[in-house]
């Protein structure tokens, strides 16, 4: 994939979720397919179908949770008090405040997101309900603001299978994890071998389907960049939401959210 065709997919990447954050349209991985602008989705539901809780849900600043996603990673994550967490495509920043109070105010939590709306929202939420150790910062997660090994735990909810480049988003993590950090992160994988139609539909990709690796892909990477202890976990029950993503499409049987774990030594 050439450099203009990775730029392209960025750029409607990027654009769809300018939407979102700016017309409050319903999650790129909702009831409702990706940033179809349905203001009446209920994201409450859709979080709790995610995993998370109904304190969880509760506790964030308004605006904070745009139902987007494909997991928890913060079921995962067991985020420790005083370690600096970075949660890669941050959104409105609704598992950054999670992951805030779970490492208290000796902690840190940086958020990064290549959407200029995004990171402006995020700010505003943190800002409105007075977080203190929380940073949002506008960047590409395959080339990260973040110094290098000053990160315990990278956390992250269905983002990278948006990215043309994952192998360099995990070189980029290992660089800025710091000796023992982990990966926390909730995604999709490829089951199958998508369909023409599905492969060239670019609101697909956006949409968290088409830009998808396998299980083996990923684990591929995931060893040749250095990591250890790599455990991808498919979430079989997850399939029950997958197929409201694109109704009528059958995208179940391509794709299923994984919970996909990796230490750095």
């Amino acid at each position: 994939m050439t450099i203009h065709k990775h730029d392209k997919i960025r750029t409607i990447v990027r654009k769809n979720y300018s939407k979102v954050a700016n017309a409050k349209a319903s999650s790129c991985c909702g009831s409702t397919g990706c940033c179809t602008g349905d203001s009446s989705a209920d994201y409450g539901a859709i979080s709790k179908d995610l995993g998370y809780s109904v304190k969880d849900i509760s506790s964030v600043p308004d605006g904070a949770n745009m139902g987007l996603g494909c997991g928890n990673p913060q079921a995962i994550a067991s985020l420790k008090e005083g370690e600096t967490v970075l949660d890669l495509g941050s959104g409105g920043g609704f598992d950054c405040f999670l992951a805030s109070k779970a490492v208290g105010n000796t902690g840190r939590v940086i958020g990064v997101d290549m959407t200029p709306e995004m990171v402006t929202k995020a700010r505003s939420n943190s800002e409105q309900a007075g977080f203190k150790n929380v940073d949002f910062r506008l960047g590409e997660i395959e080339n990260l603001p973040v110094a290098d090994n000053s990160v315990d735990v990278i956390i992250s909810n269905c983002v990278i299978n948006l990215s043309p480049e994952k192998d360099k988003v995990f070189k980029d993590a290992f660089r800025v994890l710091r000796s023992g950090g982990r990966l926390a992160i909730s995604d999709v994988v490829a089951t199958a071998e998508f369909p023409e139609n599905i492969k060239k539909d670019m609101s697909l990709y956006s949409g968290c389907i088409s830009g998808a690796s396998t299980i083996d892909e990923l684990r591929s990477i995931l060893e040749s960049t250095g990591f250890v202890k790599i455990q991808i976990t498919p979430k079989e029950e997850s399939r029950k939401f997958l197929k409201n993503w694109t109704p009528g499409r059958n995208i179940e049987d391509y794709i299923v959210s994984v919970i996909i774990e990796a230490v750095k030594l």
